[in-house]
């Protein structure tokens, strides 16, 4: 079957909502430094700056900003101490361990797609794999375990540098089309949810202007309720200025999306 196009996603807030596990995770790390508990409007704002897709570094940037605006001269923990507490908040148990036994807020992760959506890519011809800044324990977990793949192609925390850096997407993309990326490989096409995921393509762009690149982005899912029309609009003119090509409602219109390349 010939190669229609590749399509590359996240996985938090994509693949699987966060918002009661990662999101929680730094919201309860922060609290746990400072005693202030930073709200998921702030945690958005942050992530709208576009650098702070890791939520290790997140927590701290919001630990420094919490201490500047209070004129404090607290000490700030390492960050090895910062991955520790989130890990216990996030885990609550050993993340090379059997996931069984983890009792955090990783248990508390619903599903965005279901195993029959990757399958329908598959029969549309797409190429599929994932380029996450989730550490690999919980990547593959959500992946294999929860979802069903088997041996799914996937970048995660530590095996590339940090979004925006293109390098994960690139080396994904071109281990995908089997060969170098540029003239003959379709679309590459990357579906994430921040600031970060889109500026991750525009600086692909960059580094393969022969290559044609899509960039997808949908708001996460805490942002889908009505009450929250009005931050979700703002969020997703974020996401256009940043140079995002289509937003999508939900991770599963992506089908529609594809079939209309």
């Amino acid at each position: 079957m010939n190669l229609q196009g590749l399509l590359l996603f996240d996985i938090d807030g994509v693949i699987r909502d966060v918002a009661a596990s990662y999101r929680r995770a730094i919201q309860e790390t922060v609290h746990h430094y400072s005693g202030w508990r930073p709200s998921v409007a702030e945690i958005d704002a942050l992530k709208t700056e576009g650098i702070w897709n890791n939520d290790w570094d997140a927590s701290l940037e919001l630990l420094r900003r919490d201490q500047k605006s209070r004129n404090q001269a607290l000490e700030l923990p390492s960050r090895e101490q910062l991955i520790e507490v989130f890990s216990r908040f996030y885990f609550g148990g050993d993340p090379n361990g059997d996931p069984s036994n983890w009792q955090g807020f990783i248990r508390n992760e619903p599903l965005l797609v279901n195993h029959r959506f990757f399958e329908e890519l598959s029969s549309l011809g797409f190429a599929w794999g994932f380029v996450s800044g989730a550490e690999p324990p919980s990547a593959r977990f959500v992946l294999e375990q929860r979802l069903g793949l088997k041996h799914p192609t996937l970048i995660a925390m530590g095996e590339a540098p940090d979004k925006p850096d293109p390098t994960g997407l690139l080396q994904l993309a071109s281990q995908l089309a089997g060969r170098r990326l540029g003239q003959g490989v379709p679309t590459v096409a990357y579906l994430g949810d921040t600031v970060a995921d889109v500026r991750t393509v525009i600086n692909a762009r960059q580094q393969q202007p022969e290559q044609q690149w899509m960039s997808l982005a949908v708001a996460p899912p805490h942002l889908h309720g009505i009450e929250q029309q009005e931050a979700r609009n703002a969020y997703e003119d974020r996401l256009k200025q940043a140079g995002a090509d289509h937003i999508l409602s939900c991770t599963t219109d992506a089908i529609e999306t594809l079939k209309n390349w």
